[in-house]
């Protein structure tokens, strides 16, 4: 039985990623675009309006404001091909600041497979104008967003944290030059051209001296790349069986919701390296079988590492530090904007007592003076102002509880804080 909701909505990150979850499993609960956007679509359907969806080879989130995660997860298990089982063994959830926290985390590269794999941040980019095109940011996201993309932005050009390459696609290449003997005389052949084959592709054409072809699904696309690299040769996808027997490697990228390498287009009789940079899996579990064929997938890549990450990793705490000063100035900000409406109604409500018994004094005493009684009477409110606001800012004041109680002891009411709809 599903927990009773919240009354209040918070904001939570729930999803899977490679931390938990490997290959085969983020490939159930990945999402292409037209199931991310059908999620978006139904959550608004649902009241769920603030909300973005990030799926990429390392991880499936969903970020935004419910009344109970289970609102989230129930949208992504009925939009991909996992099961509940499954997600409650690998889940990750975070709440509020933990979920900002892991944004800027994730944003800035610490959450990364490849520590400082810096793609992320434009992955995060689309995910987030998605959900702008659906409709699903609010004040609060927008806010958020900006300023998580402040801190990468920072990461990225002060620290020296996402220098020097590496990358799936680096590693991808990395791997055949210290795994494949005169890797150079080896003829390779990459299906696929998102945007980790085109820089897999790339790695290629400058770290080996191989005879590189390329076959896409959209063949105009391929014809389109191999003008900025006339090195590469360019077949149809007719001649993909006779593309894959004659060449020594194959580096597959298609991004399919299914397996686009199968076993009746390998030969049995050639020994063929297959990497794998796809979630899903498009490699046919069954190849793995074949004692031929060495097939390597995005998990085992990822392990590749080199001294540009030992460099990386002494630069963690310096993101480290930058992450915390970005996300205490939007935490600021949002306790800037709870207090805001509560410390507003608290002095409209000291300012009509203070109106109502002027008023009084003027018709009850004489020589009453309401100009000088306004104006003293207006000193001691915003002192009174003051001090609640000198408490509430107090790190060790719970801004919710507090800001609750002085509703209701001077009966106050107020928009909503957050701003969620």
């Amino acid at each position: 039985m599903q927990p009773t909701p919240a009354k209040t909505l918070a904001l939570y990150n729930v999803g899977i990623s490679y931390e938990k979850a490997n290959t085969n499993i983020r490939g159930r609960f990945s999402l292409n675009n037209a199931a991310q956007e059908a999620l978006l679509k139904e959550a608004k359907s649902l009241g769920l309006n603030a909300l973005f969806v990030l799926s990429t080879c390392n991880r499936t989130e969903i970020m935004g404001f419910a009344h109970h995660p289970y609102e989230l997860i129930n949208l992504l298990l009925k939009h991909c091909q996992g099961s509940m089982d499954v997600f409650s063994e690998v889940a990750i959830i975070h709440k509020d600041t933990q979920a900002i926290n892991h944004l800027f985390r994730t944003a800035s590269g610490l959450n990364s497979q490849i520590l400082g794999d810096h793609e992320i941040a434009g992955q995060l980019k689309l995910a987030f104008q998605q959900a702008r095109d659906m409709g699903t940011v609010n004040v609060y996201l927008d806010r958020l967003f900006n300023t998580v993309l402040q801190a990468s932005k920072e990461v990225k050009s002060c620290t020296q944290f996402s220098m020097g390459t590496t990358s799936v696609a680096y590693a991808a290449v990395k791997y055949l030059l210290d795994n494949i003997e005169n890797t150079s005389e080896k003829n390779i052949l990459l299906y696929g051209l998102g945007k980790i084959g085109k820089n897999t592709c790339k790695h290629l054409l400058t770290h080996t001296d191989s005879q590189i072809s390329l076959i896409n699904r959209t063949h105009a696309t391929a014809l389109k790349f191999q003008e900025e690299l006339p090195n590469l040769i360019v077949h149809e996808e007719s001649h993909l069986v006779n593309a894959i027997q004659a060449n020594d490697i194959l580096i597959v990228s298609t991004g399919a919701d299914k397996p686009t390498i199968t076993p009746d287009l390998i030969s049995p009789e050639r020994s063929l390296t297959i990497l794998d940079l796809s979630i899903p899996e498009n490699v046919a579990p069954e190849i793995k079988n074949f004692s031929n064929v060495t097939v390597m997938n995005v998990d085992a890549l990822s392990k590749v590492t080199d001294a540009t990450i030992e460099n990386r990793q002494a630069k963690i705490p310096l993101v480290e530090k930058i992450i915390d000063n970005y996300q205490q100035e939007f935490l600021d900000w949002v306790a800037q904007r709870k207090l805001s409406p509560t410390i507003q109604a608290l002095k409209q409500a000291f300012t009509d007592i203070q109106q109502k018994e002027i008023a009084g004094a003027a018709r009850n005493i004489e020589n009453f003076n309401p100009e000088q009684a306004n104006v003293l009477s207006g000193r001691i409110i915003q002192k009174i102002l003051n001090q609640f606001v000198t408490y509430l800012k107090d790190p060790n004041t719970s801004i919710d509880s507090s800001t609750q109680l002085i509703q209701d002891i001077f009966n106050l009411t107020e928009s909503n804080q957050y701003e969620h709809h």
